[in-house]
């Protein structure tokens, strides 16, 4: 099995494959994984302590079409039965990469739908679609997702809800303390966290003014970010001018972000859109409960007034006033915190893992 994807930054679906590696059946399947920018490889270590081999195909950047070149050399070298491809626009032309091989040599190929189809570039989903064909399988990681692709080509999809290990996850609760004390956050102090990449999707100036408002309604709270990404120069400026200083914390990426959100006392996400994000389902396991927006992948994972409160997208005011509710209500923490610990189990990803080794199987028996 090769495992493809553009980049091994500290993304979801990078996240996904990291955590995918600690699980997968050894025994029955020998998996390597490829991906194309090297400055994007952060989780790269993860897959090799997880005992894969694990391929920098060295593109200058993901337009220059010269690791199609090397892909393929790739392939024909390690003769794969299954090349699994997890960005859009890496996908097609993999497809097409592919049927440049011949028939007898080809591996047969998969791909998974991380995010909308509404959140790829026009160009993407347009390349994405006309080659959509060529593939053997094709997986969403939620029903939102797959109900975001043209109805001609849903009708082919699988849904694989992914998930997380929440016993590992759960572990990180042994350093709440460890990590609040290293934020310098005070004992009477709520914190209010998100793990989201610095990214237009995450609308961060909604949630920076969110917190403005919060703290502009007297609310003793402390408000941080993990995440990284290309706005950060535009984010840190909307910091400033907003006048937030240490009461919003950005702390960049960090490799402990399962440990930092042990700290948390709520979990926010101001998203315009999402698949199923990786960090909402470490925080339903950590037992926190969620501010986020109704938008397609939260509420796949989040029901309104149980797990927590949703709000439209772009609404800084709505979400503000979603955030202060929880904050003026201990046992209404306490209730969501509860139903988010029980929804826990939904979000396995190990049986998302031995439900994808079996469509290996199915594909890699028949005929391509």
């Amino acid at each position: 099995m090769l495992w493809l994807i553009k980049g091994l930054g500290p993304g979801g679906a990078e996240r996904l494959l990291s955590l995918a590696a600690g699980i997968r059946d050894r025994d029955a399947f020998e998996y390597e994984a490829a991906y194309l920018l090297p400055w994007k490889s952060h989780l790269r270590g993860d897959l090799e302590r997880e005992g894969m081999k694990v391929h920098c195909l060295d593109a200058g950047s993901e337009w220059n079409l010269s690791w199609a070149r090397r892909l393929r050399g790739l392939l024909v070298r390690g003769r794969f039965d299954v090349l699994h491809v997890h960005s859009p626009y890496v996908a097609a032309i993999a497809r097409i990469v592919v049927r440049t091989m011949p028939r007898r040599a080809r591996p047969h190929v998969v791909s998974t739908e991380h995010v909308p189809w509404s959140g790829y570039a026009l160009p993407t989903r347009i390349l994405n679609a006309v080659t959509f064909s060529l593939d053997d399988a094709h997986i969403a990681v939620s029903r939102t997702v797959r109900e975001s692709i043209p109805g001609r080509l849903a009708r082919t999809v699988d849904v694989v809800v992914h998930g997380v290990r929440p016993d590992a996850v759960r572990r990180a609760l042994l350093e709440r303390d460890q990590i609040r004390a290293e934020l310098g956050i005070a004992p009477d102090e709520i914190v209010v966290g998100t793990v989201a990449n610095l990214r237009a999707q995450k609308d961060y100036p909604t949630l920076l003014a969110a917190a403005r408002r919060v703290l502009d309604a007297g609310f003793r709270a402390r408000f941080v970010a993990v995440g990284q990404g290309p706005l950060e120069n535009e984010i840190r400026d909307l910091h400033e001018s907003l006048g937030l200083g240490d009461a919003f914390m950005l702390l960049g990426y960090r490799e402990d972000a399962a440990q930092t959100m042990a700290g948390y006392d709520v979990f926010v996400l101001s998203s315009l859109y999402e698949g199923l994000p990786v960090a909402l389902m470490e925080a339903v396991c950590l037992g926190l409960p969620i501010v986020g927006t109704r938008v397609p992948g939260i509420v796949d994972a989040i029901d309104d007034g149980v797990e927590g409160l949703l709000v439209p997208p772009e609404r800084p005011d709505l979400l503000a006033d979603a955030i202060g509710r929880l904050l003026g209500d201990e046992q209404l923490r306490r209730e969501m915190a509860g139903a988010a610990t029980a929804r826990a189990a939904d979000f396995d990803l190990t049986p998302a893992v031995r439900r994808t080794e079996q469509l290996y199987r199915t594909v890699a028996g028949g005929g391509s």
